[in-house]
C-alpha cells in the first residue's frame, strides 16, 4: 500500500479529473441564460445570505468556485479592505467574473482559473475560505473541504452556503411541479452532485476536520406581498433553474414533456396572487483548529440559535 501522503496526492489527482469531467456535464449549463439566472439569484438573496459575512482589513480570503462572480461583488463590497482571491475551474466563468469585478471597480479582488482539487497555492495561504453553491456539484464534497482546510491558517475559518431542493414546498401544491424539481435533483446526482446537500453541511464539515461548526437555515418565504422576491426568486431563480433542465430531463427519460411543462406552469402559478413558495438555504461556519498566525478573524457568524459542535 502507498504511504498516506502519496495516496492523498493520487486521490487529489483523481478528484481533480472527476471535477474537470463534471464541467462538461454541469447540470445548469454555462450559457448566458444561466449567467443571468445566477446574477438574479445573487442580487435577490444578498441580505439573506451575506449580511452577516465580512472579513477584517488585511485578511486573505479564498473564494473557491466563484463561477461568473455573482457572489464575488457582494463579498468584496462587504469586506473592502480584505484581499479576495476568487477561483473557478471554468475559463469562460473566470472571464465573466473578471469582467464583473472590473465593471464593479473592485480593487480588492483577483480572479484566477484553478481547480479546487489542485489549487496552485501553498498550505496556509489564506486566513479564510468562502464557498457558495459549489459543494452541490462535487462528487467528493468532504475531500474538497479537507483540501480547502489545508489552505487556511490555524485559527482561520470557512463559510459555506448551499441550498436544498428537498426543502422546496409551495401553494397550490402540485405533483407535476415536484416531479419537475426531482428531474433536476436526479440529473445533478447523475452528474456527480447533490442538490440536497444543504442538510449535510454540519456532518460534512465535522468529517473534514473543522471545529466549532455552526449551521443556520436561511428560509426564503415568498407570497404576493413580496413582489421583488416573487420575480427575483420564485420566477427568475428557482423556476428558471428547473425549466433549464427540460430537454435534458426528457432526453434522459425521466419525465414526459407535457408533465414537465405542467410542472413549470404550476411553479409559475405559485408566483401569482394566492400562491406561496418556500425554500431553505443553509449557511455553515467552521474553524481550523490551532493557534492563529495573525489577528485576522472573520466576523461571519451564524444566526442566534444555530446548531453548534460545542
Amino acid at each position: 500500500m502507498l504511504p498516506t501522503c502519496f495516496r492523498r496526492s493520487a486521490d487529489r489527482r483523481a478528484f481533480g479529473t472527476r471535477r474537470r469531467n463534471m464541467k462538461k456535464t454541469y447540470v445548469h449549463g454555462y450559457d448566458s441564460r444561466e449567467a443571468m439566472r445566477l446574477q438574479d439569484q445573487a442580487s435577490t438573496l444578498v441580505d439573506l445570505l451575506h449580511s452577516d459575512t465580512s472579513y477584517p482589513a488585511g485578511s486573505r480570503v479564498l473564494e473557491a468556485g466563484c463561477g461568473v462572480g455573482a457572489q464575488t461583488v457582494t463579498l468584496a463590497h462587504n469586506s473592502p479592505d480584505a484581499q479576495i482571491t476568487s477561483v473557478d475551474i471554468s475559463a469562460a466563468s473566470v472571464a465573466e467574473a473578471r469582467q464583473r469585478a472590473l465593471s464593479a471597480e473592485l480593487k480588492n479582488v483577483s480572479v484566477e482559473q484553478a481547480d479546487i482539487f489542485k489549487l496552485p497555492y501553498r498550505s496556509e495561504s489564506f486566513d479564510h475560505v468562502f464557498v457558495c453553491f459549489v459543494l452541490e456539484h462535487l462528487p467528493e464534497p468532504v475531500e474538497a473541504l479537507r483540501i480547502l482546510k489545508d489552505m487556511i491558517v490555524p485559527g482561520g475559518t470557512i463559510t459555506v452556503i448551499e441550498g436544498d431542493h428537498g426543502s422546496a414546498y409551495f401553494h397550490p401544491d402540485s405533483l407535476a411541479a415536484h416531479q419537475a424539481i426531482q428531474c433536476q435533483v436526479e440529473l445533478q446526482r447523475r452528474a456527480g452532485g447533490n442538490a440536497n446537500v444543504g442538510r449535510a453541511l454540519y456532518p460534512f464539515l465535522c468529517k473534514a476536520g473543522y471545529h466549532d461548526v455552526h449551521v443556520s437555515p436561511r428560509m426564503v418565504y415568498v407570497d404576493s406581498s413580496k413582489p421583488s422576491l416573487v420575480d427575483g426568486f420564485t420566477r427568475k431563480t428557482f423556476t428558471a433553474m428547473i425549466e433549464g433542465v427540460r430537454e435534458s430531463a426528457i432526453m434522459a427519460g425521466l419525465i414526459a414533456g407535457d408533465t414537465f411543462d405542467q410542472g413549470i406552469s404550476d411553479l409559475n402559478r405559485t408566483a401569482q396572487i394566492g400562491g406561496t413558495f418556500c425554500y431553505t438555504f443553509f449557511k455553515a461556519f467552521g474553524v481550523k483548529q490551532g493557534l492563529p498566525n495573525n489577528a485576522s478573524h472573520a466576523t461571519s457568524e451564524p444566526a442566534p440559535g444555530a446548531a453548534s459542535s460545542k
